[in-house]
């Protein structure tokens, strides 16, 4: 597994995940109409921020697919991101499907990077994890059929109707 560590100003260790879910989250913060970005939008910011002292090998790799949650784990099983297209990415929600195989984390620990974004983990919680964003996998598309169609069978009596059902089959 990719583990390249950084010495910040702070003298924190800062992962390249976790630089790619500051970016995102920073995004996602500044512009919260938008769903995603794309993967060219994300780096410029890692860039911008400069938190390791520089782009670092990595960024890219790690904004496409290291971090994506809804690609099979090459190598890493992080679930920080979320690939809305080919080339674009959010955050990922409570309520995107992940890989099945991904088990990693999904925000970055608190402990691990600098003081000045670890209100973003906040932020995550409190907003963007909660908001709906019409994301959606297969399995709530299931669950949303849950009750349809009740009011049919209101009165009729379960046993009574597969009795009906299983006349003459002898």
């Amino acid at each position: 597994m990719y583990k390249r560590l950084v010495q910040d100003s702070t003298t924190q260790r800062v992962r390249v995940a976790d630089e790619v879910w500051i970016a995102t989250a920073l995004l996602h913060r500044e512009h919260p109409d938008r769903e995603d970005f794309t993967i060219h939008e994300i780096v410029e910011r890692v860039a911008s921020e400069n938190i390791a002292g520089g782009m670092r090998p990595g960024v890219v790799v790690h904004a496409y697919l290291h971090c994506t949650a809804n690609k099979e784990p090459s190598p890493t099983g992080y679930r920080m991101l979320y690939a809305t297209g080919p080339n674009t990415r959010g955050l990922l929600r409570p309520t995107d499907q992940a890989h099945p195989l991904r088990k990693g984390k999904i925000t970055p620990r608190r402990d691990q990077i600098p003081a000045r974004y670890q209100e973003l983990l906040d932020w995550y919680e409190r907003e963007y994890a909660k908001s709906s964003s019409g994301r959606r996998g297969p399995l709530d598309a299931v669950l949303a059929l849950r009750g349809l169609g009740a009011e049919i069978w209101q009165d009729v009596d379960p046993d009574e109707y597969v009795r009906r059902l299983r006349e003459g089959w002898d």
